[in-house]
């Protein structure tokens, strides 16, 4: 264990005890740290990738009692610095409290609390998506697509990723010319837009941010689609329309699995009792616990990330819904953050222009933060493609995913 060795004046056990906690919780782990009189402390013979800079006692103490708020908070208002690799030092966190802190050492979620109701869930989109269209135009792909890109190969642009991710996506669900498609949580309209017109298919996409709305629309009117798409301001609770096919990508973080249930029901009421199918884009991950407090507090409110099991068990299973196809795109998520990461710092003053400095730290730190937490395997990227149980015209291979052109009618 590295000895704690304390400099300067007026350290007392405070300072002491602190240190200790962290070498508890990290110890063997690659970064230092450095107090604000210029104490160190060394957790690796191995050289560090970052050094965290805490610079008062009070951003000490939060940092050792709540890790994730006291860390996060703190380096927002600029209270604790990181000198170094900000992506490696998450990674190196990560992967520290895996290890001090395995799943079967951690309490069982409060499930509970998982889930907001239709006012609640509306304040919480407000306060990610609707921060204004000019903000995430800056570092999104041209399609304003907020959600895991498709490498197909290693040297793709974020656009051509995105536009690959949105064709498969498509292939996956075996859209035809004539299919009526509701999608849930529909982002600015990329992927209903794609569908309509390069499958051919009939759009009715559901939404609860305004900023995103206003965008959608307006991008559907410019392309000679609103015959064709329809967003509507409405919950995914409040979907009756009946369809063939029914998608949602990157919406389900935010069902919490109190609710899921509902969004059962809701697969249950509108799908084709025949030929009815569908595809879930999610976060997930490996065992159960909660978003992180940090992340959940001040960019996602009421954001959880599910494993499997508790989207089959009570998504699918209660209504003879069949699981036809699972895959993990978590590298690709890796190679996604970076990409968004990397854009943003490109544009920071233009961020700055919009936002203040603590809003530039946070988000930083979030992009950073979620790139580490795909590359260490703290979360997971899930595509499941599902269908009603009597549906016998499913295909016998899975040629139609890697096939570019099936389907497509321009």
């Amino acid at each position: 264990m590295p000895e704690i060795q304390l400099s300067g004046s007026g350290h007392g056990w405070i300072e002491r005890w602190c240190l200790s906690k962290i070498v508890k919780a990290f110890g063997g782990a690659p970064f230092e740290v450095r107090l604000w009189d210029g104490t160190r402390l060394t957790l690796s013979d191995e050289p560090p990738v970052a050094v965290i800079e805490v610079r008062d006692r009070a951003a000490l103490v939060a940092l050792v009692l709540r890790p994730e708020l006291g860390f996060g908070e703190g380096f927002a208002a600029g209270r604790i610095e990181v000198q170094g690799d900000l992506v490696g030092l998450m990674e190196a966190i990560n992967r520290a409290w895996e290890k001090a802190y395995p799943p079967s050492a951690r309490r069982h979620l409060d499930r509970g609390r998982q889930g907001a109701s239709t006012a609640t869930s509306r304040n919480n989109v407000h306060r990610h998506y609707d921060l204004g269209n000019s903000f995430y135009r800056l570092w999104l792909d041209e399609a304003m697509v907020y959600t895991c890109a498709y490498y197909e190969h290693a040297d793709m642009t974020l656009e051509a990723a995105q536009h690959a991710k949105l064709d498969y996506v498509c292939r996956k669900m075996r859209l035809s010319p004539g299919d009526r498609v509701v999608e849930a949580g529909c982002g600015w309209g990329a992927l209903a837009l794609h569908m309509a017109k390069h499958y051919g298919v009939s759009v009715r996409a559901y939404n609860i941010s305004q900023e995103q709305l206003a965008y959608a629309r307006e991008q559907a009117a410019r392309a000679g689609l609103a015959d064709r798409v329809t967003f509507l301001d409405a919950d995914y609770r409040e979907i009756t329309d009946p369809c063939d096919v029914f998608v949602s990508v990157g919406m389900l973080e935010h069902v919490g699995s109190h609710h899921y249930a509902a969004l059962g029901t809701v697969l249950e009421r509108v799908l084709h009792p025949a030929h009815g199918r569908g595809l879930l884009h999610f976060i997930g991950r490996n065992h159960r616990r909660p978003f992180s407090a940090w992340a959940e507090r001040h960019i996602f409110p009421g954001a959880y990330a599910p494993v499997l099991s508790e989207v089959f068990t009570e998504v699918f299973e209660p209504h003879n819904l069949s699981v036809l196809d699972v895959e993990n795109l978590r590298l690709h998520y890796v190679r996604t953050c970076a990409d968004w990461l990397a854009r943003f710092e490109r544009r920071l003053p233009d961020v700055r222009a919009l936002f203040d400095e603590k809003f530039v730290r946070m988000w930083r730190l979030y992009l950073a933060s979620s790139q580490a937490a795909f590359s260490t395997g703290d979360l997971q990227l899930f595509q499941v493609v599902f269908g009603v149980a009597a549906d016998n015209t499913l295909p016998r291979t899975r040629h139609h995913q890697a096939a570019r052109d099936v389907g497509r009618v321009m």
